[in-house]
């Protein structure tokens, strides 16, 4: 069976908004000081559902590895946006 393919604009979106979340972090350091080690992020953009449908089935297909998840949610039209980062906690 075929995978179906993944469209090149959606893919573009999400590395635009890997590097505006990679800006934010490098302008907002101390925010890494609650964040755990080595944990696999994910970005969860709420006005761009098909990049966060793409994140949530590479993190589906690939998983985290053993690390911690952080998820960022964003909305990307808002003036001045921030990541609303948070890291789920097992029950």
């Amino acid at each position: 069976m075929a995978k179906p393919k993944v469209n090149d604009e959606v893919v573009k979106r999400n590395v635009r908004l890997t590097g505006e979340i990679i800006k934010y972090v490098l302008n907002n350091p101390k925010i890494l000081v609650v964040l755990p080690e080595k944990f696999e992020l994910v970005l969860l953009p709420e006005d761009d559902p098909e990049v966060r449908m793409l994140n949530l089935d590479l993190l589906d297909k690939y998983g985290s590895e053993g690390k911690p998840i952080v998820f960022a949610r964003v909305n990307t039209h808002a003036p001045k946006w921030k990541p609303n980062i948070f890291v789920p906690v097992a029950a």
